[in-house]
């Protein structure tokens, strides 16, 4: 547990959140809220995580679990420059 109080910015677990979890899960304690809404979704097929698209073409990504894991902040850290890259003004 020290390595968390340590990098405490790295996850945040919202049990008071009326939403909580919003994924299924079968360990909420490992639940991370810091991504509420993942910054990732811009990037279309490019975000690393588990999602499909509807028959409208509309992104769901209603069965993953990338922004809310305990290494989500590793992960979006790491695609952060391709996020960049999509709004840079050229």
């Amino acid at each position: 547990m020290t390595e968390m109080k340590d990098n405490s910015y790295k996850f945040i677990c919202n049990r008071d959140c009326e939403y909580f979890p919003c994924h299924e899960t079968d360990c909420p304690e490992k639940f991370n809220c810091l991504f509420c809404y993942c910054p990732l979704y811009a990037l279309g097929e490019e975000c690393g995580g588990n999602f499909t698209y509807t028959e409208n073409g509309i992104k769901d990504c209603s069965s993953c679990m990338v922004p809310h894991s305990e290494n989500a902040y590793e992960h979006i850290m790491a695609k952060s420059r391709a996020l960049i890259e999509l709004v840079r003004k050229k």
